[in-house]
């Protein structure tokens, strides 16, 4: 299952994606759905495996613009 983790940031979003990346979590950037509730339109996407790092490394990057974590359910993301 993927799990999305949605900024309000163009940069930012994809300077997590880089750091998510050293730090060994395979992310790529993704069109943010508009369930999301957010406009700058990438995401990154990731396993809900490693979700566990992910929310680490992006806790650690202390992103202003980070909106939160959603994940697929029924055709749409939600909030997880």
């Amino acid at each position: 299952m993927t799990v999305l983790a949605v900024f309000r940031s163009r940069a930012q979003a994809l300077d997590a994606i880089s750091r998510l990346k050293r730090a060994g979590v395979p992310a790529r950037a993704v069109a943010t759905p508009q369930e999301a509730g957010c406009g700058c339109g990438i995401s990154a996407q990731l396993d809900v495996r490693f979700l566990a790092r992910a929310k680490c490394v992006i806790r650690d990057g202390r992103y202003t613009s980070f909106s939160g974590y959603y994940k697929p359910c029924g055709g749409v993301y939600v909030r997880c």
